[in-house]
């Protein structure tokens, strides 16, 4: 059975964004960007990716699927991005968004838990939750692991981590690192009852 994770930055007061969902109050590079190359190489943006020598041509490790909200496919979209992902499966999660400008990014309509059941189903490598904020609250109960960078600052207000009402959810600690910038990676899984 394949896993939903949710790895994602966000700030030392749960925010994943900005209000007008930026980003850029986050660290990026330095020293915590090493690990994301060596361990979740595939979470870059194609764009990107092509631009760092042997990055593109290597196989993806952890995912083979991504998932967008809606917010975070349009913020992409406002940068030029209308394909963000091009090797990863790439999906964005909308009740009102009919269609993308690319062919290889596919609208989920419809229920997004049954999507998300169905795809854990498949054969293939995990599935990546990049955000945003209502996606993963509404996800939220297929979220089998989450991985959080968490940046050195607050900002006050933005786009939550999950978006949604009061419903705790327990997760555990798998692993954890401190890096000299001052960015935390936490990983947890989901608690089983």
């Amino acid at each position: 059975m394949r896993k939903l994770t949710y790895f994602v930055a966000a700030t030392l007061d749960g925010f994943i964004a900005s209000p007008d969902a930026d980003h850029s109050m986050f660290l990026e590079g330095q020293d915590h960007g090493a690990w994301v190359l060596d361990t979740l190489p595939e979470t870059l943006p194609t764009a990107l990716r092509q631009r760092i020598p042997g990055l593109a041509e290597r196989a993806n490790r952890r995912f083979d699927t991504v998932l967008m909200g809606r917010g975070t496919y349009e913020r992409g979209l406002r940068d030029g991005a209308t394909s963000p992902y091009q090797h990863l499966r790439q999906y964005v999660v909308s009740a009102g968004l009919d269609s993308t400008p690319d062919r290889s990014v596919e609208v989920v309509a419809g229920d997004p838990l049954d999507f998300v059941r169905t795809l854990k189903k498949e054969d293939g490598l995990g599935i990546w939750l990049c955000g945003g904020g209502k996606a993963a609250a509404t996800l939220r109960d297929e979220i089998d692991e989450l991985i959080v960078k968490i940046n050195p600052v607050v900002i006050g207000s933005g786009v939550p981590l999950f978006d949604s009402g009061y419903s705790p959810q327990h997760y555990e600690v798998v692993s954890g690192r401190v890096f000299d910038s001052g960015v935390t990676i936490m990983t947890y899984t989901r608690a089983r009852p």
